[in-house]
């Protein structure tokens, strides 16, 4: 990085955390206003290392092809499938940014963070297997998920996961579902990419400095009190807008605005653990993604999934989430951050929360509880064989579920997907939130653009529509464009079975 002797400077905009959001929405402005002077800011030496880390994140490309959660069963016993299709939409839009990004030549080698890989879910049991192929039938009839199968047949399925049907007692109904247009992402690398770029293009990005304070300057710009971890000394930045994309560390952030957004928003910190296999030849067995249903009691980001995982070249197996409870909102993070994010404005909606959700606190202290025979024996529901000495127990990333007042929730309702929070002005936008935020996150930085820089919408419509071409449009209602998008994508990111017949 560049010396920085002035302490006090002033830019156009103020990205805060290196992970895959600020990137993202870096990356997009930088093509809608290269002349824009860009500041980032990271706790961190390096970019990507908390919420968008490899090992900190399941990495599925979420696009609903496999998370069930995302298809609840209604009261008349038909499917919702409205979550599923506009989760699946997002993650296209991500995919066009980043064949855009690729086309021309602003990041390389896109293999080294997506993968062509299977999406299956699995079940078992009469009632699920019944569920599952109303899902199939729900699904399947929509052009976001053309190519997807359905099976209750053993054999068959033996074809699809042999590792997950090795050796297992088949005595109930069992049935999955396959879809090969799934991904694997890495954020990690992802991040890492956007940022290289940015930095070509004279972004001043700032690792080892952390953010102290937001304060509303007299003109409506925000001063931001910075730490020098490098000389612990403090700096002063303006710019006309900030955006606060710090993962866990967001919510702390956005208090410190004190805009009125900010009141009766809290935070609840989830870990989460896996296990990884450390045999090759096992991991050698499975390819694919292959989600269950959640335990009953259990939160949506603990749906069970055995992952095949490209890290470093390698390919990896996963198998968890195991649900633990650390205070801290960050890995990196203090033990006093969930005492510290209790205010006098969420005091009421944090213990309205914790009353509603007792059935949580007793998974979570079961969860942390397990022993690592018992996450084994977890395992097996999936690998039957599965032995210990093959798997090592690692933690993953920390979550932060928000809390906010609802009016179907009530008081107090634990959230369990991503909450954009914007001042009125727009001059300042915070991420909170988890899951599927990193597969989304160029739908989510438009949200941020459209809300924010509204009077250079229609300015920057064509280069956004050169971006994204289904920028504005309906896929699901659009057969023949959901077809080029994927055919496009596929092309250009390496993810025709052509260009990736030997991945690893």
């Amino acid at each position: 990085m560049n010396d920085m002797s002035n302490k006090h400077t002033t830019s156009d905009v103020i990205l805060i955390g290196a992970g895959i959001m600020s990137a993202t929405l870096g990356s997009l402005l930088k093509e809608l206003a290269p002349d824009w002077n860009i500041t980032l800011f990271e706790k961190l030496e390096n970019a990507g290392e908390e919420s968008s880390n490899v090992w900190n994140n399941a990495g599925t490309g979420h696009s609903a092809l496999c998370e069930l959660n995302y298809t609840p069963e209604k009261p008349d016993g038909s499917i919702d499938i409205t979550k599923a299709l506009n989760i699946n939409e997002k993650f296209q839009v991500s995919k066009q940014f980043w064949s855009y990004l690729v086309t021309n030549n602003l990041i390389e080698n896109p293999q080294d963070f997506i993968m062509p890989l299977p999406h299956m879910s699995l079940v078992h049991g009469e009632n699920n297997v019944r569920f599952l192929k109303k899902r199939f039938n729900a699904l399947s009839e929509n052009p976001l998920f053309e190519g997807m199968e359905f099976s209750d047949d053993p054999e068959k399925l033996k074809e699809w996961m042999p590792l997950i049907m090795k050796d297992r007692t088949v005595d109930q109904p069992i049935a999955a579902t396959k879809i090969d247009s799934g991904t694997d992402v890495n954020f990690g690398v992802l991040t890492r990419k956007l940022l290289n770029h940015l930095e070509n293009q004279n972004v001043n990005i700032r690792y080892n400095h952390t953010v102290e304070d937001l304060q509303r300057t007299d003109d409506g710009a925000w001063e931001v009190k910075v730490r020098n971890f490098e000389d612990n000394t403090l700096e002063y930045h303006t710019a006309k807008f900030v955006f606060i994309g710090a993962g866990g560390g967001a919510l702390p952030l956005l208090q410190k605005t004190g805009i009125p957004e900010s009141e009766h928003v809290g935070g609840f910190p989830v870990s989460g653990q896996f296990l990884v296999c450390k045999n090759p030849e096992v991991a050698e067995q499975h390819t694919a993604k292959v989600y269950g249903k959640a335990a009953v009691g259990a939160p949506p980001m603990s749906v069970p999934h055995l992952d095949t995982r490209y890290i470093d070249g390698k390919k990896t197996l996963l198998f968890g989430p195991f649900a633990g409870f650390s205070p801290k909102f960050l890995k990196t993070g203090s033990n006093m951050d969930l005492l510290g994010s209790v205010k006098p404005n969420n005091v009421f909606t944090m213990l309205a929360a914790g009353a509603k959700n007792v059935p949580l606190t007793k998974y979570l202290i079961q969860q942390v509880m397990l022993s690592k025979e018992e996450h084994i024996q977890a395992l097996r529901e999936f690998v039957p064989d599965a032995q210990s000495q093959d798997w090592d127990l690692v933690t993953a990333g920390q979550r932060v579920q928000v809390i906010k007042d609802t009016e179907d929730g009530g008081k107090g309702t634990l959230q369990f997907g991503t909450e954009l929070v914007s001042a009125e002005d727009g001059s300042i936008a915070a991420l909170l939130g988890a899951s599927p935020g990193a597969s989304t996150a160029v739908s989510i930085m438009f949200e941020v653009m459209e809300k924010c820089f509204p009077e250079q919408l229609d300015e920057w419509e064509p280069k956004i529509k050169e971006m994204v071409p289904s920028y504005g449009k309906s896929l699901r209602d659009n057969p023949e464009l959901v077809h080029d998008i994927h055919e496009t994508t596929a092309k250009k990111l390496g993810l025709t079975d052509e260009s990736q017949a030997n991945p690893v």
